[in-house]
């Protein structure tokens, strides 16, 4: 049985296991590995904040994220197909490892903050939204 998420220690583990899905995946890997030129060990601990303000409300995290996406989006720009499967490995990620209230908050989370950024990088008024594909429970 998969527990909860519970703390940062479990939350590194999450975003670990994400990155390293997201750097070996067919469309966003590119852009991480290539354009972006993530060194996962300097992001680690700024996306441990982040994660832990969205789920645990500790506040840790004060900078911006939509404009390190803007700038990423300048040199590729990015679709609703990159939010839509950045959102899946993201779920796919979470059903692996845990279950509970906080992993469905991370992931309705995750839904939000994909809609929001992608909206405000295609300069949308809130008529466009992520196309969320969700995966079928029977597949682990």
């Amino acid at each position: 049985m998969r527990r909860d998420i519970a703390d940062r220690t479990d939350l590194v583990l999450l975003i670990s296991d994400f990155y390293a899905r997201v750097f070996a995946d067919d469309l966003l890997g590119h852009i991480f590995v290539d354009v972006a030129k993530m060194d996962l060990a300097a992001h680690l601990p700024i996306m441990g904040d982040f994660w832990e303000t969205v789920l645990f409300r500790t506040g840790g995290y004060r900078r911006n994220a939509l404009a390190l996406h803007v700038d990423l989006h300048r040199v590729a720009p990015l679709g609703p197909e990159h939010f839509a499967r950045w959102l899946e490995l993201w779920r796919a990620t979470i059903d692996d490892r845990y279950a509970g209230p906080n992993a469905e908050r991370a992931k309705i989370q995750a839904e939000r903050i994909a809609r929001s950024m992608q909206r405000r990088l295609a300069g949308a008024t809130g008529s466009e939204h992520v196309t969320v594909r969700r995966r079928d429970p029977a597949q682990r």
